[in-house]
C-alpha cells in the first residue's frame, strides 16, 4: 500500500506581531479532508486521492503554518476504504497509520523551512551534540 504521489496545493504561514516570549509550544496535526477514487493511468490503476491540511500552530498564539493538499494511495481495497469514509469519515488503521505517517515526515519538513522564514522556532527537536564527559 505505497503512496504514489504528493501534491502541495496550498501554504500558508502567519507570525503574530508579539515578541515570542518564554515557553512556546508547536503542536502540529494532519487532517483528512476528502477521500475519492481517481484513475492513474500511467499505472493503468485506480488510486485514493486524499486530500488534507496539515496545521502547525505556535502556542501562546505566536503564529500557524498550514498546507493543504492532495496524496495519491495505491490500495488493493478502494472499495472498503471508500465505504469507511463515507460511513465514518474514517479510515481502516492500516491505511490511515501509513498516510498519517507519510503525512508528518513530509509536512514537517516544509513547515521547519517556512517557520525559520517566519523566524518562528522549529516544529521538532533537532538532535544536539555534547561532549563527552572527560574520566581523569
Amino acid at each position: 500500500m505505497p503512496v504514489i504521489g504528493l501534491t502541495f496545493k496550498e501554504i500558508e504561514g502567519k507570525r503574530g506581531e508579539e515578541p515570542i516570549k518564554g515557553d512556546l509550544k508547536a503542536n502540529s496535526s494532519p487532517v483528512i479532508k476528502d477521500v475519492k477514487e481517481v484513475d492513474v493511468p500511467s499505472l493503468k490503476k485506480k488510486a485514493l486521492s486524499i486530500h488534507f491540511d496539515f496545521n502547525t500552530k505556535y502556542e501562546p498564539n505566536v503564529g500557524n503554518v498550514r498546507i493543504g493538499g492532495e496524496l495519491l494511495f495505491l490500495t488493493e481495497k478502494n472499495k472498503s476504504v471508500l465505504d469507511l469514509w463515507e460511513k465514518d469519515k474514517k479510515l481502516p488503521d492500516d491505511v490511515s497509520i501509513t498516510i498519517l505517517n507519510y503525512l508528518f515526515r513530509k509536512c514537517l519538513l516544509k513547515v521547519a523551512n517556512i517557520a525559520e522564514e517566519l523566524q518562528l522556532p522549529l516544529p521538532l527537536a533537532m538532535p544536539k551534540i555534547s561532549p563527552k564527559d572527560k574520566k581523569a
